[in-house]
């Protein structure tokens, strides 16, 4: 089975717009792991405005499956992951401003860059993944910067998938295919959900993690709503 990691970010997000502790980004996760995940992911940007640093060590306390930290490796974000220790750190080229991630590693040009960072990661029993592009020469570059696994950057086929167009998947077969090959783990995410994981999971062989988020809190959201109105209009009765 290919495992299920969920970002907990717009968790944090919704917590942080209104300060104070509410939604209990701990119960959360503990929660999230009980309903049977098996992994726990947060991506933390130099601002903080969702996940904190702080959350990343607490939850190191209470993340019993696999515990993913995404991120940009600048100094602070090394310095974070090298504290936590968790199971995989997912390598993401992050501009400080973006809103959220929109593109792969250009793994050739900072190969040299990367092979530094993820020999650190290794030494301290941190699995290493390389965001990137559905492209071979980046999945080689990644191998060569002596990556454990890549996570295919899923956006263009969630788009390709929404039009209809099921040949959007190809690129991301053979990347998987090819990756094999080199024996390179695969995980995926970005603009995955409910819609079309299960055609992405079909398709794309070897799948061994996803990463998903947005979608899947989203999703909770309006798939819980109509027992939680329903449950206020009994309060009110």
């Amino acid at each position: 089975m290919t495992k299920l990691s969920v970002n907990i970010n717009k968790i944090a997000t919704l917590r942080n717009a209104r300060g104070g502790n509410v939604p209990d980004l701990m119960k959360v996760a503990t929660d999230i792991q009980k309903f049977g995940a098996h992994g726990i992911t947060i991506h933390p940007r130099p601002d903080e405005r969702h996940i904190r640093y702080q959350d990343a060590r607490d939850l190191k306390q209470i993340v019993y499956t696999e515990y993913n930290i995404e991120g940009n490796p600048q100094h602070n974000f090394i310095d974070l992951v090298l504290e936590c220790k968790p199971t995989q750190v997912t390598l993401v080229p992050d501009a400080i401003g973006a809103i959220t991630s929109n593109a792969g590693w250009d793994t050739i040009k900072n190969q040299s860059y990367l092979a530094e960072v993820i020999r650190e990661f290794q030494r301290n029993g941190i699995r290493t993944s390389i965001f990137v592009d559905p492209i071979f020469e980046m999945i080689e570059g990644a191998k060569s910067s002596g990556a454990d696994r890549i996570e295919l950057y899923t956006e263009a086929f969630a788009h390709e998938f929404s039009l209809g167009n099921l040949k959007g998947i190809e690129p991301y077969a053979k990347a998987a295919i090819f990756a094999n090959e080199l024996d390179l783990g695969i995980n995926a995410g970005h603009d995955l959900s409910l819609d079309n994981i299960e055609f992405f999971k079909q398709n794309v062989p070897n799948l061994l993690e996803v990463s998903i988020g947005h979608a899947l809190i989203c999703e909770s959201l309006y798939l819980g709503l109509d027992n939680v109105v329903n449950m206020y209009l009994q309060k009110l009765k």
